[in-house]
């Protein structure tokens, strides 16, 4: 074992290095197809956020896509300079939230019950997501590699001594080796590949501010920065030195470099957060492993870089996303004594993953209902009295 500062470099930290890979990888892929990005600068510039945030936080905030961004560039094929344009507007956006003390106003303001419920509705989209798209993606194969390893998982999660996710890492590149001709073709250049810089157009920008930044910002503030700051204090009370206003910082940090870059718009996020931490992340240590395997895929793998990540078994990948959401979901039990809390939660919980705009929605209609005294005549009515709500 290794430790620098407070962060360590083990085995259960290189476990928990790959435990937000189910998001990370399907999301980058698609949309380096969608955009026309260079594979290798979205790999060099992901991958050394992914080392700046460890050692800024010294805990695993992992640096992660931005999900309404990623599924609009997908579905709708935007250009590449306006998704670097989004980036920068959304970087700019967030600062300006950060300084101002809106980010700090609206954290005292939605209650913990509207946070468990955004958390709760993205852990079941999560879920969802990797039973329907990416654990069938193989058929039968992809069903008997799903349950190989969903029983690993739950047979060695608990245990220190074997890193779970990087069996099933390898189980994975075994199966791609295996069964994909196109890697014996691969283009290993080991030059080094950097990423040049360029500054969005004031068209790109404004453009990519209301195609893509509009609709990321409100899950952002909900996903990104309240629940991530929630997180962090579940899984680590001791860490006072982290706030909102902190998260938004680096928030608006990665999607400033990252859009000068040719990086793609990022965020942090609570899912990934446990994602790490489930498969047994305790600093930032896992963190910064994984930026530095993205950073050495980008710098040495050239134009084979894509073949390679391509390669990988969707079906793994997705019980690894299925187990992130399944911490996610768990997160509401601390409210299950708390009915009114509990019963805003999951309310808010059905918008955010039911709805266009739930997390927004979900967000606004949540804490309007937490603080209506219509719902306490409502509640008292069906005899569930007001619960103390504690932030």
């Amino acid at each position: 074992m290794f430790n620098f500062d407070g962060i360590k470099f083990n085995r259960q930290e290189l476990s928990g290095a790959f435990g937000d890979i189910g998001t990370d990888i399907p999301l980058l892929i698609a949309m380096i197809l969608a955009t026309g990005l260079e594979a290798t600068s979205v790999f060099i510039i992901f991958g050394s956020l992914q080392i700046l945030t460890g050692l800024i936080y010294k805990l695993p905030m992992p640096v992660q896509p931005l999900k309404a961004v990623a599924t609009i560039v997908i579905t709708q094929k935007i250009a590449g300079s306006i998704v670097l344009g989004a980036g920068l507007a959304i970087g700019i956006v967030m600062f300006l939230l950060s300084i101002t003390g809106a980010l700090d106003k609206l954290n005292k303001i939605i209650p913990k019950a509207v946070v468990r419920g955004l958390q709760f509705g993205l852990g079941i989209s999560l879920c969802l997501l990797a039973c329907k798209e990416y654990i069938p993606s193989k058929g039968l194969e992809g069903y008997l590699l799903s349950f190989l390893s969903f029983t690993i998982i739950i047979f060695l999660i608990d245990n220190r001594k074997f890193p779970v996710s990087v069996i099933i890492i390898i189980i994975g590149i075994i199966y791609a080796i295996g069964t994909n001709s196109n890697l014996s073709h691969i283009d290993i250049s080991f030059g080094i590949n950097l990423p040049k810089f360029n500054i969005p157009t004031i068209e790109s920008i404004s453009t990519g501010f209301l195609l893509l930044a509009l609709p990321q910002i409100p899950l952002s503030l909900g996903n990104s920065i309240l629940a991530t700051k929630q997180t962090a204090n579940d899984l680590f009370p001791e860490q006072k030195q982290i706030t909102v206003k902190k998260i938004g910082i680096t928030y608006s940090i990665l999607n400033l470099i990252s859009s000068l870059f040719g990086g793609i718009p990022c965020c942090h996020g609570s899912g990934g957060m446990l994602g790490h931490y489930t498969f047994g992340g305790r600093t930032g240590g896992s963190v910064i492993i994984y930026g530095t395997i993205f950073l050495s895929l980008g710098l040495f793998f050239g134009n084979g870089l894509f073949y390679l990540v391509n390669a990988f078994p969707l079906s793994i990948l997705g019980v690894i996303l299925l187990f992130e959401g399944i911490s996610l979901v768990s997160l509401i039990k601390d409210l299950i004594s708390e009915r009114r809390n509990f019963i805003i939660a999951l309310f808010v919980s059905v918008i955010s993953f039911g709805l266009p705009f739930g997390f927004l929605l979900g967000m606004l209609v949540g804490t309007l209902l937490f603080y209506s005294p219509i719902q306490f005549r409502v509640f008292h009515d069906i005899g569930i009295n007001k619960d103390k709500d504690s932030k």
